[in-house]
Order: C-alpha cells, then structure tokens, then sequence
C-alpha cells in the first residue's frame, strides 16, 4: 500500500469572482487511486462564505482528479461543493448547473499578470516601462525577462504532466503580463481543466514569492492592455454545417442576449471594454472578419470553409468564471433553432 496526497480544490463563495481553495489528505491505494475511490469530505463553509459558524458544514464531492507532478505520489481532486447531505448543490455552485454539450468545444485564453510588490513584473518601481510594442510574444531579459519565462514554462510542464489539455503559453501586450490556453469539449471539461490551470499556476508562484493579477484592468485607465479569457467556441453544427444564414441568426441571438453575456463575463469589464486596446464597447454588439476589436471575431477559415468552424468571443474577462461563460455561450446557441427544426416542430 503506498500513501497518497489527495490535493482536494474547490471554489469558495466570494462574488462577484470565488476564489480557489484546496487541503491535502493521506490515503492508502494499491496504486494511483481510480476516481470511485475517492471519497466525500467535509470543510468550514463559515471560513469560505458558504456557510455560518453556527451551522458551517460543507461537503466536498470529487468531480475529476489529475496526477500532481509536484507532489510524490499526489492527486489533484477538483470538487464542487455540496450541502452538508452530500447530494444537493450548494448555492454556491455553479458547476452543477451549467448547460452541458459534448459537441460543444471550447478554447480559453487566459490572461494575467505576474506582481511582485504590487507592481507588474518588470515595471520599474515608480512609473511605467517603455510603451507596448516589443512585449508581445518578445523575447530577452529587457522584454521578458528571466523569472517570467521560467514560471510560464513550469506551468507548462506542470499542466501537461497532470493530463491537462494546455494548447500553448505566450508573452502578451503589456510587460509582465502572458497567456495561456486551454481547450476542452464540453462547457465542464473545458472549464474544469481551466481552473485546475489556474490553481497550479497560483500555487507555482507561490515559490517565487510572485501573485498572478487576474483584474481585468489593473492598470486602470492608461495606455495599457487589460486581460482577456478571449472564449472562441463551436458546435457540431457549426463546425460540420453551418452556413451564412445560420451563423447570422447565432450572431442576432449573442446581440439580443448580450446583457446576459456582460453579467458572467467578469466583473469590472467596463473597465476594460471601452472600444480600445482592440476590445468592443461592453454596451454594444458587433462581429467581424478579423476584427478584434469587435465583440466576436470572425477567422477568415470561417468564411472561406462556408461559415463553418469556431468563433471568438472577445468580451470574456480574465476573471471570468469559465463554467458560467461557457454555459452562457451555449446557451445562446441553443436559442437558434437548426435549418428546418421550425418546420418540423410546426408538422408535428
């Protein structure tokens, strides 16, 4: 028997953005533990919000689990969390009642900067740097620098060896801030792998004594890049039919829709969504080959397949919760009904 260290990672209650948490237990396996073996276990909800201290049992309830390359003999256990019966959703969480679909495959980009001292990293200590230009996917110590490079391709190796589909790492607009990629079929693989990247990213730096700045705007209103979770998404539907008049009828729905998209694509994104720095106004709607400043952006393979294949949701803030974006993107989706479903509904 070999004891084994069950990382258990859940979302606490804060809002408008939860907060990962995680605790370790020792159990004895045979071998790496199968997901059945992994058993239900309780937290203080009242040190979370998610519950009083007069009544402050939570339920943790495995969902996935991962190898932790950090760790001897370790296992990531993402949870959602549970009322104190182990069975019903806690308010809490979002994770169970998302709109779920195979065929519905999702891209994250993820956004960040790295701090320390409570500045972007390679900022001076008053000031700025030199203006955005030679950061985006720069290279060298004045563009980078050393201690970014190093934690970005940790994390790389990191979620790869945990069996985490991360699609690629890049240096962004601003310096100290960078981008990582997830992707994943289904609103909760993709969302799931999502988090677990960020956990290993934040608990990676810990050891550099550096933060990971999800704010969408933590340079307020300067001559500096925000951070995205640009979403590009697609559908069975849309990646083996699609067609013009279709993809026209999704892109009226995301317009009709767009107050709901707005609430769970991260908080503060008025601050971010002013129709500069190539984002689209957050009150307004629009679409466009190419286009990033536009709300969704339109790969010219789209047009040139027959309007066939994904999209790119450019709205989604770095702070955003990926369960609830992608659930919402769905959703909006499902509104559109199929080339002749409307006929066939009215025959019947």
């Amino acid at each position: 028997m070999t004891k084994f260290k069950l990382e258990y990672i859940w979302l606490d209650g804060y809002t408008p953005t939860p907060n990962l948490r995680g605790k370790t237990q020792i159990k004895e396996y045979d071998s790496f533990p199968t997901f059945e073996q992994l058993p239900l276990w309780g937290f203080d909800g009242s040190s979370t919000q998610q519950a009083e201290g007069s009544s402050s049992d939570c339920v943790l309830k495995p969902v996935r689990h991962f190898p932790d390359p950090a760790r001897t003999n370790g296992v990531l256990v993402l949870c959602e969390v549970m009322m104190p019966d182990g069975k019903t959703p806690h308010p809490s969480n979002k994770r169970a009642t998302v709109l779920d679909d195979a065929g519905a495959w999702f891209g994250f980009e993820q956004e960040y900067f790295l701090y320390k001292n409570g500045r972007p990293l390679g900022f001076p200590e008053t000031g700025y740097p030199a203006p955005q230009g030679p950061y985006y996917c720069g290279v060298g110590a004045s563009n980078v620098g050393p201690v970014a490079r190093k934690i970005v391709e940790e994390h790389l190796d990191l979620c790869l060896a945990a069996g985490i589909n991360h699609e690629g790492i890049n240096a962004e607009v601003a310096k100290g801030q960078w981008e990582f990629q997830i992707f994943g079929k289904g609103s909760k693989k993709a969302a799931d792998e999502m988090w677990m990247a960020r956990y290993l990213l934040q608990r990676l730096c810990e050891t550099y004594e550096i933060d990971i700045e999800y704010h969408c705007k933590p340079l307020g209103d300067t001559d500096w890049n925000g951070s995205g979770m640009h979403c590009n998404f697609s559908t069975t539907f849309m990646r083996e039919t699609g067609g013009k008049e279709y993809f026209e009828a999704v892109m009226a729905s995301f317009e009709k829709n767009l107050d709901d998209h707005i609430a769970v694509y991260g908080p503060d994104n008025h601050m971010r969504l002013t129709g500069k720095h190539e984002t689209a106004p957050w009150n307004k709607f629009s679409y466009g080959v190419a286009d990033r400043g536009a709300s969704v952006r339109v790969p010219h393979s789209f047009v040139n397949n027959g309007y066939k294949g994904y999209l790119e949701d450019r709205r989604p803030n770095s702070m955003g919760d990926p369960y609830q974006i992608a659930s919402q993107v769905l959703k909006t989706i499902s509104e559109v009904p199929l080339p002749g479903e409307a006929a066939q509904k009215a025959v019947a």
